[in-house]
């Protein structure tokens, strides 16, 4: 069942907005699990590269839950590159425990709307699906 469940999900936020250019979900370990481009989209990154950058972003969303308990929840972090804009999202449980991250990137052209597209339509969707993410 999870196969297919982080598959639609993927493929629901790659059509939130016409700025997501790609959607992917890594285990804890950095493993894509699934992944969702927008349709014509010419990719900057190679699959190898993917899934080496999903690593990454996982190991960093262990070091940002770290400060949780002093800073907050984190909702997200996010970079912006010269070619695009970069988000993880990370997929914790109440102890702060990663699960999945999510992986994103937008057009560079969306700029500052970047973060009201993540806070107004991926958030709530992973808010409504974070039993099944969390579910083993």
């Amino acid at each position: 069942m999870k196969p297919s469940f982080f598959q639609e999900i993927c493929d629901k936020v790659v059509t939130l907005d016409k700025s997501i250019r790609f959607v992917g979900i890594a285990d804890a370990d950095g493993k894509l699990v699934a992944v969702a481009e927008r349709k014509g989209l010419k990719a900057i990154m190679t699959p190898e590269e993917r899934a080496q950058y999903a690593i990454t972003a996982a190991t960093r969303q262990f070091t940002r839950l770290r400060w949780e308990f002093l800073l907050g929840k984190i909702g997200y972090a996010s970079s912006y590159y010269a070619k695009l804009i970069r988000a993880t999202i990370p997929i914790a449980d109440e102890n702060s425990r990663l699960y999945y991250v999510m992986l994103l990137s937008f057009d560079v052209s969306a700029g500052d709307m970047v973060h009201g597209i993540i806070t107004k339509k991926i958030l709530p969707l992973v808010g409504k699906n974070t039993a099944k993410f969390l579910k083993d």
